[in-house]
């Protein structure tokens, strides 16, 4: 009994002694260390920088931003030890230099030991967090309600429920609406925004005859059910996407399948795919089933959403690489139908707005459950973008047999023409050297009794390797050596030569061992020859590279970028500030909760979740999605939206300026089957819509900034639609397009065709298709870094940076812009083609000018005009002749150069 009694005495000191030791070490070694060292950032005394605080327990114990500093024990998962041992590049603590080793010691017992800390003192670090009860009180993630049309004085103005909301917003203000526009003007502006290009000489003629009450609404059909119509509104969701016909910025990489999803978005537009559908395809088509091979091969194609942005492939950390990619993939699924800047959450909560980390990464372990790219074999560092083989028709799939048997025929007829080619060079190319010696010297003459051995030096055909052979042999030799025998291909080439060279010499100079002229005719054959061996070395350079290309494309199964869910979808770990190195909690996949009105749907097992993210996207309930898209197209037709800020709707965004109407229109949105053709045709057809863009020295006064919408804003052309009237009025443009629009047929626009190597395979616009000179300006190619080919008007007139995305360009007016018009050839061209036109359609002058008022302002001319034009032709036209081609070009050219004809008005 007694060592048991001395055990329990010896316990019952440890325990007494080892509180005041363990405080003693903390308070004498552990504390100064923090308070030197640390608390000058990590304190509530000063700072509290990455949400970390040292001057407690609790402060540690919660951690900051990228969690709990210490666990106590645990030297290696101990963040605190990590940053002051300086071993992880991102924990480098205190960042103005790594603390003394003995210091470093210190700490690292007091960790091992328990991280005994007995200050219960002190402030104690607010726990941040999402309040989801109060975010839901703004007014962006309120549920959509369905407003009734206010009451209104004027009841004889409105033509649609939108203009009660509009006017009952100007009547309190004592505020008069602008007289309607007239009619010429309100044809140019609906044929303008709804396919981007101006209404014909004849439209313009039956619209302003035609005085039904049915007049406005057979042009709006007429207009929605173009091919036009599809081009026009496709670009404007490309805008979104970030779409280019090359990967990334690196190395001028093609993107060759990108093309299917901008035809796809058009066919969309035409089809008048209804927008909810048109949702879940872009997130998840490839999940969705199909009625038939092309909805299928259209399902597939849709996801490109997530895939044509700018993606720099060459990245060698491809953990950072997918990190990025994902992080684009988030900020057009926030922007493009949330309005909501979710690239902001990838490293914390959203400063400003109701999201968390745990947001950000519920939908990024969707997308990150369906890799995007892969990492090339044999290519270095590069990756490549994920492409899927597309399903084709019975019809579809003969029509690529065609195509490559083609293909393999003329890789056939290049390969028998290199082969011929090759074989006269070899024949030229031993003519050259044989004309190279000198001529022999003339054999003695030897006695009939002499039987020795005479040695004579003759030419010899060369070898098969093309080298010229000099034999010796003796007088009795008959015989050239086998080796050296020519073929008889050769032999007729050379045989030719002789003949050449034979009639070029004076029969008499030959006889006799001199010819004066061999000289100069040896030198001319050797000139004729040298040409033609530089033309054949031309032809088979040219020949082995068109080999390679057809070789090197000789596939034409259709693919297109798309998504597909990976082999182990799975929950995604939070990146603390976004490095894929420093993974945290794991957290669910689910959507955006402030959003939500129920659970997050569940995600069967072996799926990624992105189809159910795509259903809550296209949801009803959702309070984003219908709201965005329809202030989208408002803001596309009256130059700014509801809510200004057109890709933005959370707290440092703008405040409907109507919010009952955006609540309006976005029920009648989706109540309309989320079409989009039966939306635009409501809005293009209200009176707001109608109305005049003079200004009013009244209203300006109340209202400067039009944002009552008092009258129509006027608008600047953008790029397309600039581009595209020039080639409409010039009778040029090209209306059936589509396809690749990277001229990749051509072996001179593409490099480094190999699978293996440094680099991969690149593209340069060296040689364009000569009709893209008129196609319509979206199925020409985007490229990165530069605008090339017949379209650098892009550039001058504020196209989008295909590194970005963008709701809503920028609409500038500058010299630059000016000039360009004024100078290049582009408008020059057009401005001559349409003088062309005008001379041979109209003898009569009179008529000629009214038929170009018509064509280039869509308006009659009026009577200054007239008299203005015909005293600018008189001037640039010599005395005595009529008008021509160059004084009528100097017109056209002025019209179209015209503020009238670059601004919608």
């Amino acid at each position: 009994m007694k060592p048991i009694f001395l055990s329990s005495i010896f316990l019952s000191f440890l325990r007494v002694t080892a509180p005041a030791a363990d405080n003693a070490f903390f308070e004498s070694k552990v504390l100064p260390i923090l308070q030197q060292r640390c608390f000058e950032c990590h304190s509530h005394g000063s700072k509290i920088k990455g949400g970390l605080a040292l001057d407690s327990r609790s402060g540690w114990e919660q951690g900051g931003e990228s969690g709990p500093a210490i666990q106590p024990g645990d030297l290696d998962t101990s963040l605190l030890i990590k940053a002051i041992r300086y071993s992880d590049a991102d924990y480098e603590m205190p960042p103005k230099g790594k603390i003394p080793a003995s210091e470093i010691a210190i700490l690292e017992e007091w960790v091992k030991s328990g991280a005994h800390d007995p200050r219960v003192s002190g402030t104690s670090k607010t726990k941040k967090g999402i309040d989801l009860a109060e975010g839901r009180k703004f007014w962006a993630f309120q549920p959509v309600r369905n407003p009734s049309p206010p009451k209104i004085q004027n009841t004889s103005w409105p033509l649609d429920p939108i203009d009660h909301f509009i006017r009952a917003k100007q009547e309190p203000k004592g505020l008069q609406p602008a007289s309607d526009a007239a009619r010429h003007i309100w044809l140019r502006r609906v044929s303008l925004d709804l396919t981007g290009l101006p209404p014909a000489e004849e439209d313009v003629r039956a619209f302003e005859s035609d005085t039904t009450p049915q007049a406005f609404e057979k042009v709006v059909d007429r207009l929605l059910n173009s091919k036009a119509y599809g081009e026009r509104w496709a670009r404007h969701w490309l805008d979104l996407t970030g779409y280019a016909d090359m990967m990334g910025t690196s190395n001028n990489v093609y993107a060759e399948h990108a093309w299917r999803y901008r035809d796809y978005l058009i066919h969309a537009f035409n089809a008048d795919k209804p927008f909810d559908e048109f949702i879940r395809e872009q997130i998840a088509g490839d999940l969705m089933p199909a009625k038939s091979v092309e909805d299928r091969a259209e399902n597939i194609t849709a996801t490109g959403f997530l895939m044509v942005g700018d993606i720099e492939i060459v990245n060698p950390d491809k953990a950072k690489m997918e990190t990025d990619h994902i992080d684009s993939q988030m900020i057009k699924i926030g922007q493009a139908f949330m309005g909501l800047t979710l690239g902001c959450v990838r490293c914390h909560d959203h400063k400003f707005d109701p999201i968390g980390l745990e947001d950000y990464y519920g939908i990024a372990g969707m997308l990150r459950s369906s890799p995007s790219s892969h990492k090339m074999p044999d290519m270095g560092v590069w990756s490549r973008l994920n492409s899927t083989v597309l399903p084709e028709t019975p019809a579809q799939l003969a029509a690529r047999k065609k195509l490559e048997a083609e293909n393999e025929q003329r890789i056939a007829d290049w390969k028998a023409e290199q082969k011929k080619l090759t074989e006269e060079k070899a024949a030229v190319t031993k003519q050259l050297a044989a004309l190279g010696k000198p001529t022999a010297p003339a054999s003695k003459v030897v006695a009939a009794t002499d039987n020795a051995e005479r040695e004579t030096t003759k030419p010899v055909f060369p070898t098969d390797s093309g080298k010229p052979q000099i034999e010796k042999t003796s007088a009795n030799q008959t015989s050239i050596s086998k080796a050296s025998t020519p073929s008889s291909k050769d032999a007729e080439g050379i045989k030719a030569i002789s003949r050449g060279l034979s009639a070029a010499t004076p029969p008499d100079s030959r006889a006799n061992g001199t010819d004066p002229g061999r000289g100069r005719s040896k030198s001319a054959d050797k000139d004729a020859l040298t040409k033609r061996r530089d033309e054949l070395d031309a032809q088979l350079k040219k020949i082995a590279a068109d080999i390679q290309h057809a070789e090197f494309f000789k596939d034409k199964t259709p693919r297109a970028f798309a998504m597909s869910d990976g082999a182990q979808p799975a929950d995604m770990p939070i990146y603390v500030r976004g490095n894929p190195y420093a993974p945290s909690t794991v957290v669910p996949r689910g959507v955006v909760r402030v959003a939500s009105w129920d659970k997050p749907p569940a995600i069967p097992a072996g799926q990624s979740g992105r189809l159910q993210l795509a259903d809550w996207l296209a949801d009803e309930r959702n309070p984003l999605t219908a709201r965005v898209t329809v202030n989208r197209i408002w803001q596309k037709l009256f130059g700014t939206g509801i809510v200004p800020s057109v890709d933005y709707f959370g707290a440092r965004g703008d405040v409907p300026t109507h919010p009952e109407l955006l609540d309006h229109l976005a029920t009648r949105f989706m109540q309309g089957g989320w079409s989009q053709k039966t939306f635009l045709r409501a809005l293009v057809l209200s009176r707001t819509y109608r109305l005049s863009s003079a200004n009013a020295a009244a209203a300006m006064k109340l209202d400067p900034e039009n944002k009552l919408y008092w009258r129509m804003n006027r608008q600047r052309l953008d790029a397309e639609a600039l581009r595209d009237s020039l080639l409409a009025i010039s009778g040029e443009l090209t209306r059936d397009s589509g396809g690749p629009a990277l001229v990749m047929e051509k072996a001179e626009n593409c490099g480094a065709l190999a699978l293996k190597g440094v680099n991969p395979p690149t593209y340069a616009h060296k040689v364009p298709r000569p009709s893209q000179e008129f196609e319509r300006t979206i199925y020409l190619p985007v490229f990165r870094n530069n605008f090339a080919g017949p379209d650098r008007l892009r550039g001058v007139f504020d196209f989008i940076n295909p590194a970005m995305t963008a709701g809503e360009r920028p609409q500038t007016v500058v010299p630059t812009q000016s000039l360009f018009l004024l100078n290049n050839d582009l408008i020059r061209k057009r401005a001559f083609a349409l003088a062309k036109s005008l001379l041979a359609a109209e003898k009569n002058e009179l008529a000629r000018l009214e038929t170009l008022w018509l064509r280039t302002l869509n308006r009659p001319i009026t009577s200054t005009e007239r008299d203005e034009a015909i005293s600018l032709l008189e001037a640039v036209t010599p005395p005595g002749k009529p008008a021509g081609p160059v004084q009528w070009t100097e017109l056209c050219h002025s019209l179209l150069a015209s503020n009238e004809f670059v601004f919608r008005l």
